[in-house]
Parts: structure tokens; C-alpha cells; sequence
């Protein structure tokens, strides 16, 4: 199951003990569903948690019949496209007039009467991104967005969204398909949004995730830093034993006075050590610049 799914289904445990809450999520699921008006309310979904929870709170809430169905979606995997319909024209009605709309509506829009306070706020966007909404695996990459059908909707969810205290940021938009993407990059931005709705679970996963790729991250910059620096003084070391080696062949590492000889055989006998190293062996040991130094004038003597 993806991490989407689970944090779906984690949302559709909730219960409610006030019935306004109820219907601000239930608004939130109707509003972004496949078809809502008067005539017909049809809801798709790849949740049967969803579903499930669908029905369960457009017949407790309003005392109507829903029916359900799936299908296969004919996609790679044979997923399934489960739907809920009210299938009773006069209960569509009844919805529809509940939440404020009378038909003649030109376009889909939030009507924020129905939402009386902040909690049925939190629940409304709770009811959005069930019905329309998407989480990344946060060990791939950090990615929430609703696929929203209208461009006012869509206009009008960003707006509510950043008018929460609790998240106070504005969602990016593109048009994808016919539909209009409202989505986030930021990981701390989502982990916000997942537990203002009620998924703490995902949220607490979201973060440890982000924990753990930073470590290894972090472990891998290193890793990539000690390998570069091995190559790097490796490197050096070639080079300064070909000077010392010439040296040794041409004149003889006897012409070198007492400093200079010591080092150079030093350098000789550990080819692998960092000049520091090397410092700490001389007799009496040097610091790394001085030994530095005596191997630059054991470099230009080479050359």
C-alpha cells in the first residue's frame, strides 16, 4: 500500500461527536467529488477506506441511501475505481440545498458559511484531500497536491489553506490534464498540513523520514569528502616520492642534510601517511607546516 493510501486511510478512522464536524468533512468530500449537484452526486475514489467512509457519512449525516460499486480501472496493476452514488434525485437535492447551493450556480465554489469555525475548517480540508488529494513517499521525494476539476475551486482552497494560522502558506498551481494542481514541495509545509487534518501518523512518518535521508545524506558527504581527501594526499604522496627518488638516483639522499634525509626517507618507507604523520615520527617531531615546508624544498630539489 502506498503512503498515500495509508494516510487516507489513517484520516478515515476519525469519528464524530459533533455533528458539525461531520458535515464540514463531508462538504470537503462533496465539493471536490466527481459530479455534485441537484440532479446526481457520483464519487470515485481508489480507496475503498475512502468509500467506505464516504458513504458512511452522507447516510449518517443526512439519513439517505448510497450505493456502491467498483470497476476495474484498466490502469497497469488492475487497480480498482471504487464509486458511491445517491442514487434518490430528491436526497441529491437535500445535500445540495444543505450546503447553501441552489442550481444555478455558475461555476463550483466554497461556500464558507458552512464552515462555522476552525475545527470545521481542519475538516473540510480533511474531506478535500481524501477526495482529491495526493502524498508522496517521503523517502522519494516531498509532494502533496489536490487535483482540483475548477480553476475557481481550486482558487478558492488555496485561499481558505493560507487563512489557516496553523499553515499560512500558499499553494503553487499548474494545469495538468484539465485539471488544476494545487500542490507543495516544502517537507515541513506538508508534515504541517497532514497533521493539521488529523493524519499525525503520516505526519510523525513524514518527519522521520526527512530525519533519516539526512543523516544519510550527511553520511555520504562525508564518506565522499574522506574519499576525496584520501585522493588527494595519496596524490601528493606520489608526487613527492618520484622528487625523492630522483634525488636518491642522481646525487644520493646523502647531499641532503640531516633534516631533509630523514624526511625523505620517512616519506619512502610510508608512502600512505598524511604529512602530519610524518611530522609526529621526525625526531624531535615537527608540525605539519614544517614538515610541509621541508617537503616543498625536497620537491624543488627533485625537479
Amino acid at each position: 500500500m502506498s503512503f498515500s493510501a495509508d494516510t487516507k486511510k489513517e484520516l478515515c478512522r476519525s469519528e464524530f461527536t459533533v455533528n458539525r464536524y461531520l458535515y464540514a468533512e463531508c462538504y470537503g468530500m462533496l465539493l471536490f467529488c466527481k459530479r455534485f449537484s441537484p440532479k446526481e452526486i457520483l464519487f470515485n475514489i481508489e480507496s475503498h477506506s475512502v468509500a467506505v467512509h464516504f458513504s458512511q457519512l452522507v447516510s449518517s449525516g443526512f439519513g439517505v441511501i448510497t450505493e456502491q460499486s467498483s470497476a476495474l480501472t484498466g490502469r497497469h496493476g488492475g487497480s480498482k475505481l471504487f464509486t458511491v452514488t445517491v442514487p434518490i434525485k430528491s436526497d441529491c437535492e437535500k445535500i445540495y440545498k444543505y450546503y447553501g447551493y441552489t442550481g444555478k450556480e455558475v461555476s463550483r465554489r466554497i461556500n464558507r458559511a458552512v464552515l462555522e469555525d476552525e475545527d470545521c475548517v481542519a475538516l473540510f480540508l480533511r474531506g478535500a484531500f481524501l477526495s482529491c488529494g495526493f502524498v508522496n513517499n517521503p523517502q522519494k521525494e516531498y509532494h502533496l497536491e489536490f487535483s482540483v476539476p475548477y480553476k475557481n475551486l481550486c482558487s478558492d482552497l488555496i485561499k481558505v489553506i493560507s487563512e489557516v494560522d496553523q499553515l499560512s502558506y500558499t499553494l503553487k498551481v499548474v494545469e495538468r490534464k484539465g485539471s488544476y494542481i494545487a500542490y507543495l514541495k516544502d517537507s515541513e509545509q506538508i508534515s504541517d498540513f497532514l497533521a493539521y487534518v488529523g493524519a499525525s501518523i503520516a505526519s510523525m512518518n513524514l518527519i522521520e523520514a526527512k530525519i533519516l535521508k539526512g543523516i544519510r545524506n550527511d553520511a555520504n558527504r562525508k564518506a565522499n569528502s574522506e574519499v576525496a581527501n584520501i585522493k588527494k594526499t595519496v596524490a601528493a604522496a606520489m608526487q613527492q616520492i618520484a622528487a625523492i627518488e630522483k634525488i636518491r638516483d642522481t646525487v644520493g639522499l646523502e647531499s641532503l642534510n640531516d633534516d631533509l634525509r630523514q624526511l625523505a626517507q620517512l616519506r619512502l618507507d610510508n608512502p600512505d601517511l598524511s604529512l602530519r604523520a610524518l611530522g609526529e615520527m621526525l625526531v624531535p617531531p615537527i608540525s605539519r607546516s614544517g614538515v610541509n615546508h621541508r617537503m616543498n624544498r625536497l620537491l624543488e630539489l627533485g625537479k
